[in-house]
Order: C-alpha cells, then sequence, then structure tokens
C-alpha cells in the first residue's frame, strides 16, 4: 500500500546513514517530504542528491539547540509545515565499566542520546501545537528495555527516551500530537559493526552474527526499523500514543543474548569511537 504518507513532511535527524536513511528513504516512497537533518554532510548531500526534490539537506548537530531548531524552521520554509519529528540521530558513546566512566563522555553522550531528542521535541511541538496535529517518533533500544544490552551511558539514555516519550505524550495528546519510540534490536549498521566486531566497516561479520543470534534466523536490516517508523508516523497508528514499538526479533522477550561488556576489551574501544546509527 503506498501513500501512506502522502502530503506529510517529515525531519529525520541521523537521516544520512544506517536506519536514518532507511527511513528517509522509506518515507519518501510512501509520499513524505523529508528533511535530512546530520553531521555528515557528504553522504546527506549525496541522498538528498539521489531522492530529488522530495528532500533537503542541512548540516545539524542535536547538541545545538540552534541547528535543531533551523532543521524544524527548514522543513516549515521549504515544505509548508512539519507532521513528522524523527529524533534517531545517534552514538555508541562512552564506554567502560562504571568505576572507569570519564564524566566528560558521559556528559557528551548523554548530549547526543538525550539532550537530542528533547531538543527535537521542543522544536517540534512549538510547530506542531499551533498546527494540531502531528507525531514525534524517537529512536530508543533494546538497551532501553533490559539491561546489559548496552553501555552504561548508553542504556541509561535509551531508557530515558522511553521515559520522555511517555512525559511527551501525556502532554501532547490533548493538541493532537502523538509521541512514540521505536526500540530496535541489533540491526545491521555501521555503528552496530562496530560494538559487534570492533570495525565499523565489517558489515558482512556483523550480518552473519546478527544472523546467528537471531530466533527469527534472518539479519535486522534498517528497513525492518524503517517500516515500524512508517507505520507509527501514519494515520494507521492514530490511536497509539506513549507507546514503545521493539523490533528486536524477540530479544527482549528472552532477556536478551549477548551482554555488552562481556565484550573483549578491544570491542568495546572500538565501540566508544563516534560512528553513524
Amino acid at each position: 500500500m503506498a501513500g501512506r504518507l502522502d502530503g506529510k513532511v517529515a525531519v529525520v535527524t541521523g537521516g544520512a546513514s544506517g536506519i536514518g536513511e532507511g527511513t528517509v528513504r522509506r518515507f519518501v516512497e510512501e509520499g513524505a517530504k523529508v528533511v535530512i537533518a546530520d553531521l555528515q554532510r557528504e553522504p546527506g548531500e549525496a541522498l538528498a542528491a539521489e531522492l530529488g526534490d522530495a528532500t533537503r539537506f542541512v548540516s545539524c548537530d542535536v547538541t545545538s539547540e540552534d541547528d535543531v531548531a533551523a532543521a524544524v524552521d527548514l522543513a516549515v520554509a521549504e515544505f509548508g509545515r512539519l507532521d513528522i519529528m524523527f529524533n534517531n540521530a545517534g552514538i555508541v558513546g562512552v564506554v567502560g565499566r562504571i568505576a572507569d566512566t570519564p564524566a566528560e563522555g558521559w556528559d557528551r553522550t548523554v548530549a547526543v542520546l538525550l539532550r537530542g531528542v528533547f531538543l527535537g521535541a521542543k522544536h517540534a511541538a512549538r510547530v506542531m501545537v499551533p498546527q494540531g496535529s502531528g507525531v514525534i517518533l524517537s529512536t530508543s533500544s533494546t538497551a532501553g528495555i533490559l539491561g546489559g544490552l548496552g553501555p552504561h551511558c548508553y542504556t541509561a539514555c535509551k531508557h530515558a527516551v522511553i521515559g520522555l516519550t511517555k512525559s511527551i505524550a501525556s502532554e501532547l495528546a490533548s493538541s493532537g500530537v502523538r509521541a512514540n519510540a521505536i526500540s530496535p534490536g541489533n540491526t545491521v549498521t555501521a555503528m552496530t559493526s562496530a560494538v559487534i566486531t570492533g570495525d565499523a566497516t565489517a558489515i558482512d561479520t556483523a550480518t552473519e552474527r546478527i544472523q546467528s543470534q537471531s530466533a527469527l534466523g534472518f539479519a535486522a536490516q534498517p528497513i525492518d526499523i524503517a517500516n515500524a517508523a512508517v507505520y507509527l508516523a501514519s494515520d494507521e497508528a492514530r490511536n497509539v500514543t506513549g507507546h514503545t514499538l521493539v523490533v528486536d526479533a524477540g530479544q527482549t522477550t528472552s532477556g536478551g543474548q549477548t551482554r555488552f561488556h562481556h565484550q573483549p576489551a578491544a570491542v568495546l574501544h572500538e565501540a566508544g569511537r563516534r560512528t553513524p546509527s
């Protein structure tokens, strides 16, 4: 069924690669206009050029309120409105055992993973509430459902994204604005590859490992998360708010499989490098 997002306008942070890129592509396929907001200028501009007039690219650091506000303003200026804000940009961030975690790295990780979601919701709401409609989506994680599936700060922030989503939903429902989260399990992206293999470019190896651990027998791809985002952003989900849609092949129903802090030290170090989600 095509055209599920006809006439809608979206901003996708972290939209130049990984889950963000997959979602931009699906949103455009379903009829949306999309602002790709990302720090990665070259892939972001290339994606916008490929997808044509339905998209715009804007350089955006989600820790900067001015940048996030500018991405929202661009959507309104170019396409006339804002219907979907997908707070998706993310990093693995600071890693290590709790006694060894540097506070500076903790603060930087929180800035990206939680402040970025707050800023996206804040500036989406200033447009959506007067408009009387809209959807705020945010990427959490299975690490936001269970402990031990990610670094400590990442886990804390992804839990917080779910809490913030519920709080936003409770405030904005009366204004016709819905807020929901998506919690992906292991999905084939550069960031996941860095965590699993120690190499962000080892996509084939990461795919094999994810597939071997999946109860459903296949490795999740960005399109699997993008399809969830399409549903939650569409009018099909008009009665869904404050919800976290878990897309993890049942990983969290069985208490998880791979404990993050049991990974070799070299893998943990590599996972801490900033890589796109």
